[in-house]
């Protein structure tokens, strides 16, 4: 049996792995997964499979979350662990996760700031914008997305001062695991019409040297469903989905 990825191309963990997997050439089967399609007990992050897939997600992730890999009768979950997995088994080049013990520090740093911090603010524009209309069929005042664009733009700040300075990217003069886990969360606001790389030059030139480093088609492909986000509005949601999410989401924003 081969490699197995369970993916919906929505979530940002998601799209770093399948960028990852495929600008390395590095062979498997892709699992699509939709997450607001299921039925109750799906939702963000949580995997509500294509009715082909849903037996194997539900095997692969006991938590049945994305992104989930399958490799023979090995299971593995949680994003930073499957791209060190694949880097590891397919030996990908070096400068993904560096042997080098210091650079390797350096990606793990910002591995563990992101979450905090990037990953604390980037998505929460999309629940404003798209995700909480849509599953409560009400819009969030507008003082909601500027509090978190504070939030958003005080973490750009760092992120910039602290970890791309005036480096080509995160950890030097070629891209690694943080780069691309950074670029697929700041993608996120961009795709409701937040352009956070606006009036920032110095953090567009490195997102152009990302995709270049990845391959243009490539990303843009793996980011298509993020700049057609508007059509969501269009797709049917099970009632009892828009129950259970409507709470949820709404609890995120606190």
């Amino acid at each position: 049996m081969g490699l197995e990825l369970y993916l919906d191309l929505l979530s940002q963990p998601c799209r770093s792995i399948y960028i990852f997997a495929r600008s390395n050439n590095i062979p498997f089967e892709f699992k699509q997964v939709e997450l607001f399609k299921g039925g109750p007990g799906t939702g963000p992050g949580r995997a509500a499979a294509r009715p082909s897939n849903s037996e194997g997600a539900g095997k692969v992730s006991l938590l049945k979350k994305v992104p989930a890999l399958k490799d023979g009768d090995f299971t593995l979950a949680e994003c930073t662990a499957i791209l060190l997995y694949l880097s590891r088994k397919y030996n990908t080049p070096d400068h993904w996760y560096p042997s080098d013990i210091q650079k390797r520090a350096q990606v793990d740093e910002y591995l563990s700031w992101h979450h905090t911090n990037i990953r604390a603010n980037a998505p929460k524009t999309m629940w404003i914008k798209v995700l909480i209309p849509l599953f409560t069929g009400q819009p969030l005042p507008s003082e909601k997305l500027q509090e978190v664009m504070e939030g958003l733009s005080a973490s750009l700040k760092q992120f910039e001062e602290r970890f791309l300075k005036d480096k080509a990217f995160i950890i030097g003069s070629e891209i690694s695991l943080a780069d691309l886990v950074a670029v697929v969360e700041l993608m996120q606001p961009v795709g409701v019409g937040c352009d956070i790389f606006e009036d920032r030059p110095r953090l567009m030139e490195w997102r152009r040297r990302v995709e270049d480093a990845v391959g243009k088609e490539l990303f843009f492909q793996a980011h298509e469903m993020i700049f057609n986000i508007r059509e969501l509005s269009n797709i049917q949601i099970h009632p009892q989905l828009k129950e259970h999410l409507a709470p949820v989401l709404m609890k995120m924003l606190k």
